[in-house]
């Protein structure tokens, strides 16, 4: 990274590390002092070769001390996506985990998957994402997805050692413009899309992105309705002062849903469409509203400020019946709850972003500070299973509709979070060829928790660092080599036997690794190797039958390969492999060497686009290997699966498209992900969804 690159292209820089991310010429609108943009449009093709994530910069990956890899917009359009979920299968290391009945988000990265009750760290536009209850996430509004892997608390705070990934939602543009996309398909899965952008006067523009969607679903009595809207404006208050708000409401309604059970640790005993829930439970319901504001102000072209605040609120409330005991190979026990959570989530951050040269070394800085305070109230009634009331299900030849037990108080309790930080980066440029990246952050840590049935609180507080330094080096114009090593922090949360808190767990992790970039950064890859380690996992106490201590040892450890980009002018590809070696090195449960919940040892990705004139073809694979099934190193496996997909489109005018996606091309049974023997979540059968879209 030369010096000329990292002046000449700072008020760019800002433009990412505030989020308006959308397209080079949106960040030409601010009218500062006209730049010279080294790079390339990173919203071209299947390759990217800028994070706004890693950095809080726009400093090209291939100078990143870190793996990175970014789903953009060709890609969300080739494959097709309406959910997060749809894209975790192109990019390596990742694996689907239990998704709490079909109601959210959950997976693994480089084997770990965050906290047992909100799932992975993820943010969105650099905001966090995860706290609380969030419906699966939509894509209505995404511009771009940015996978980090690795530790990302030295920015960012908790979070687990494997990595997280920031949603980027798309910015309002300065021309009129719009699409609107309708799609229909198998299941009776319909779907209506709008989006709007323009200018509301010459110095704000606006846009709105709008979503609707009704489908059964390939399972027995499972159904969803979802209804989503996301507007956002810019204005540009000043020649050097721009400010951004992004918000949106989403509201979801399905069934929760557990899957299938395994008999006698084996599957396939019963279809993978058959529910063994019961349908008058109705559907659980999820409202996620967020709202952020950024404020971004140049105070010349090295230095610049950004404030932004966020608040975020959500529910989840319904009724549902889970399985709990298969008793004699036919018979499945039930409980039944009911869940009433809400949560709010509020933060700040502010940082300031300059560039400073000490005789041949060019340090780029970055300080900031953040704070959030977050609230959950948790409420459920539960009923489980007795030898008088089992609440029973056959599973070869179910009955619905008996009598339903009213599920009696169980939990009641109010979580309050606070946490103020302060952290540091430079990134220094030594020369022509070698960058070295030194940070760290601070936190400062406070948790409470009121058990509303007896009036107990609990409360815990800790105060942690987590640095991180990498090197990079630039052998010639395709070809940079990288390592770094950082550490990372997750609270625990409860208590041990005499009241008091757990430590964090703490994360370590290694990489070395290399990139590679063609001249025209249409194509690019990346190889890497890790090595990372976390401690002070919540385990039983073997002293206290019932009690937990933070104990535990957890290790990963392997490689990722991945592969993208415009091959000629009509044909693109995206591969990815990557090898997880994920497995328990101390625990008083399970043995030394278990493997870790749902993570493949090997896993891989294909996807292959043609374009031929008007017309475009493609094709994609996806193999996920054998894993673990269940936490209790039962040895319960779920197995591998081979996925085979199609699509195809048709341009019939310049404004007017026709697409068509086959997925599970060969119609196999496979299974997503476990949580037990009896929550076992099965894949979609094959299916067929046709669109047509019309811009204007």
């Amino acid at each position: 990274m030369s010096k000329r690159h990292s002046r000449k292209a700072l008020p760019y820089n800002l433009c990412w590390l505030s989020v308006v991310l959308a397209t080079t010429a949106s960040a030409a609108q601010l009218e500062l002092e006209a730049v010279e943009v080294v790079g390339t449009n990173q919203n071209e093709g299947l390759y990217s070769g800028y994070s706004g994530t890693a950095l809080k910069s726009s400093t090209p990956i291939r100078e990143t001390a870190q793996n990175v890899q970014v789903v953009g917009p060709q890609m969300l359009e080739d494959i097709s996506a309406v959910r997060l979920d749809d894209t975790l299968d192109y990019v390596s290391g990742l694996a689907r985990q239990n998704g709490f009945g079909g109601l959210w988000d959950n997976f693994s990265i480089r084997g770990f998957s965050g906290d047992a009750n909100t799932g992975p760290e993820f943010l969105r536009n650099g905001f966090a994402a995860n706290r609380g209850f969030n419906a699966r996430r939509d894509t209505a509004n995404v511009e771009r997805i940015e996978f980090l892997k690795g530790p990302a608390s030295a920015l960012y705070g908790r979070g687990d050692p494997g990595g997280t990934l920031n949603i980027v939602t798309k910015r309002p543009q300065w021309s009129q413009a719009g699409k609107a996309r309708l799609s229909y398909g198998s299941d009776d899965f319909k779907r209506g899309e709008l989006d709007l952008t323009g200018p509301l006067h010459e110095d704000l523009a606006y846009r709105l992105n709008l979503a609707w969607e009704d489908a059964d679903s390939f399972r027995d009595k499972v159904d969803s309705r979802r209804e989503f809207i996301a507007p956002a404006l810019t204005w540009r208050a000043s020649e050097q002062t721009l400010f951004m708000y992004d918000g949106e409401y989403l509201r979801h309604r399905t069934p929760m849903d557990r899957g299938v059970v395994a008999v006698g640790n084996k599957l396939g005993a019963i279809p993978v469409s058959r529910f063994l829930g019961e349908p008058n439970d109705g559907p659980v319901t999820l409202r996620n509203a967020t709202h952020q504001l950024v404020m971004e102000h140049h105070f010349n072209a090295d230095w610049q400020a950004r404030l932004g605040g966020g608040y975020k609120e959500g529910t989840l409330k319904g009724f549902s019946t889970e399985p709990s005991a298969l008793v004699d190979g036919q018979t499945l026990r039930r409980q039944r709850r009911y869940r009433d959570y809400e949560s709010s989530d509020y933060s700040l951050q502010a940082e300031l972003l300059g560039v400073v040269e000490t005789g041949a070394v060019v340090h780029n800085l970055l300080l900031g500070a953040d704070s959030y305070r977050f609230e959950i109230e948790q409420l459920m009634l539960r009923v489980n299973p007795t030898a008088d009331n089992p609440y029973a299900i056959d599973i070869f030849d179910p009955v619905y509709g008996q009598p339903q037990p009213d599920p009696l108080p169980n939990t009641h309790s109010f979580e309050r979070q606070k946490v103020h930080a302060f952290y540091l980066q430079n990134q220094m440029e030594l020369g022509q060829q070698w960058c070295v990246l030194a940070g760290t952050r601070f936190d400062s840590y406070r948790q409470s928790m009121l058990n509303k049935r007896n009036g107990q609180t609990r409360q815990q507080s800790h105060s942690v660092s987590s640095p991180r330094l990498g090197l990079v080096y630039l052998a010639n114009d395709w070809l940079s080599l990288y390592t770094n090593a950082s550490r990372s922090f997750r609270p625990n949360s409860g208590s041990d036997v005499n009241g008091g808190a757990f430590s964090p767990e703490r994360g370590r992790s290694f990489d070395l690794g290399m990139k590679l970039e063609s001249a025209d950064g249409r194509v690019g890859g990346s190889m890497a190797l890790f090595h990372t380690d976390k401690e002070n996992v919540v385990t039983s106490d073997p002293s206290n039958p019932g009690f937990s201590i933070a104990a535990g040892e957890v290790r990963s450890r392997g490689v990722e390969l991945d592969f993208s980009g415009q091959l000629t002018q009509g044909l693109r590809l995206s591969a990815s492999y990557a090898y997880v070696d994920a497995e328990v090195v101390k625990d008083n449960t399970l043995r030394k060497g278990a493997r870790l919940l749902n993570v493949p040892k090997h896993a891989a990705s294909l996807l292959v686009v043609q374009e031929i004139g008007r017309a475009g073809i493609g094709f994609g694979i996806n193999h996920v290997g054998r894993r673990s099934g269940d936490t209790e190193d039962s040895g319960f496996e779920l197995p591998a699966y081979t996925l085979g997909k199609l699509m195809g489109y048709y341009q019939l005018s310049q404004d007017a498209r026709l697409s068509l996606d086959i997925n599970n091309l060969t119609d196999r049974d496979h299974y997503v992900s476990s949580y037990f023997a009896n929550w076992v979540t099965p894949g979609p059968r094959r299916n067929v969804v046709g669109s047509v879209e019309y811009r204007f």
